[in-house]
């Protein structure tokens, strides 16, 4: 079954921790790559493993994804994270844009940027799953951008959308330049509204994902365009400000938003931090809980879905037990059916929401998504 993963940093894992995405995860695994620390307050990890390659990523049937752009200047700077200004920011995101182009041009991937290429795209990875005789097509990607630091000024969004920029989130950890992000209580600065505005203007998808409980409301307040938490989880299972409460997901569910359940085990275990030494030691019924948390609330499986983040900043001495690599992902499908859910909840799930969401915003934003 197609899998559409609404959050991977593929680009960031290309250039910033230098991984050959071509090969598959044993051969990374032996390959050399530097450390990198993260700035989450603990030191440089030496203990990553990684679990996301694009042989596995076909593997699971990952046939689309919304891959990130990431670069941040918080005036913290982090090396190949996080940068001194914002002009380096610009271009650490043009490299792994260039990236993504690289991967085009070899026929790895392919840019999805309106509702024509998305129909092509899909139905084309259904036929390959139903005649597997056929060429694999590409894996598609819809560009997303973690954190706005790079774009200089709202005025230049549209730049970024010509470029093939389709979602974005105003910020990631800490102070970001358009908004406060995971426990910084900032909100939006004085750029954050205007950026909103311009997104609005162009047709784009908000991803709330990291916007602090200040910044949400007042995004939201402002918005009123679509919106979508690309990868994140429920804090009533997980009390962390990270995580979205039972009223913001209700929030994102009544705007007919949709919602990326992540495999990070800080996200999924209660009191788990990064740098704690040992294994977490979960399934990926933990993820299964998130899922099921918000088609509770949602009171359907409509606006659930996977936004793994899979390899983001961590690997797999960091994620599920029973995900060795991404290729494991259809797993979640068999637990979600053990609990009641139907062939249709799984699909739901695994691609349709997504494809529902992408669809409803580029056919409102007419000619603005080509």
């Amino acid at each position: 079954m197609l899998i559409i993963d609404g959050h991977l940093d593929l680009g960031w894992l290309a250039l910033q921790w230098n991984r050959d995405l071509t090969r598959c995860v044993p051969e990374l695994r032996v390959a050399p790559y530097f450390a990198v620390s993260e700035g989450f307050g603990v030191p440089p990890r030496t203990d990553i493993v990684p679990s996301l390659g694009f042989p596995e990523m076909r593997r699971a049937r990952v046939g689309l994804c919304f891959a990130t752009l990431l670069a941040r200047s918080t005036g913290k700077p982090v090396p190949h994270y996080d940068f001194p200004s914002p002009y380096q920011a610009y271009a650490a995101a043009h490299g792994q844009l260039g990236y993504y182009r690289a991967m085009e041009e070899a026929g790895l991937m392919r840019s999805i940027r309106d509702v024509p290429a998305l129909d092509r795209h899909v139905a084309e990875w259904k036929s390959f799953d139903l005649e597997p005789g056929l060429t694999e097509p590409p894996i598609g990607f819809i560009l997303a951008m973690e954190g706005a630091d790079p774009i200089l000024e709202p005025a230049q969004l549209p730049y970024w959308h010509a470029a093939g920029l389709r979602a974005l989130s105003l910020s990631h950890f800490g102070t970001g330049r358009y908004a406060g992000g995971t426990a910084s209580g900032l909100g939006l600065t004085s750029l954050g509204a205007p950026l909103l505005g311009e997104m609005r203007r162009l047709g784009m998808i908000l991803d709330v994902s990291h916007l602090d409980d200040k910044g949400f409301r007042q995004a939201l307040d402002l918005w009123d365009g679509p919106v979508m938490a690309s990868h994140s989880n429920c804090r009533a299972l997980v009390p962390h400000g990270r995580q979205l409460t039972d009223g913001q997901i209700r929030e994102i569910v009544g705007r007919g938003g949709v919602i990326g359940s992540v495999f990070d085990a800080w996200m999924l275990v209660p009191g788990w931090s990064r740098g704690d030494s040992g294994n977490p030691g979960f399934t990926m019924d933990r993820v299964a809980d998130h899922v099921d948390h918000v088609c509770q609330l949602a009171g359907n499986s409509r606006h659930a879905a996977i936004g793994s983040d899979i390899d983001g900043g961590f690997g797999r001495e960091q994620e599920p037990e029973d995900l060795d690599t991404i290729a494991g992902l259809p797993k979640l499908g068999n637990i979600l059916r053990k609990r009641g859910h139907s062939d249709a909840d799984v699909a739901a799930v695994f691609h349709e929401n997504w494809l529902r969401l992408v669809r409803g915003a580029w056919g409102k934003a007419g000619s603005r998504g080509k």
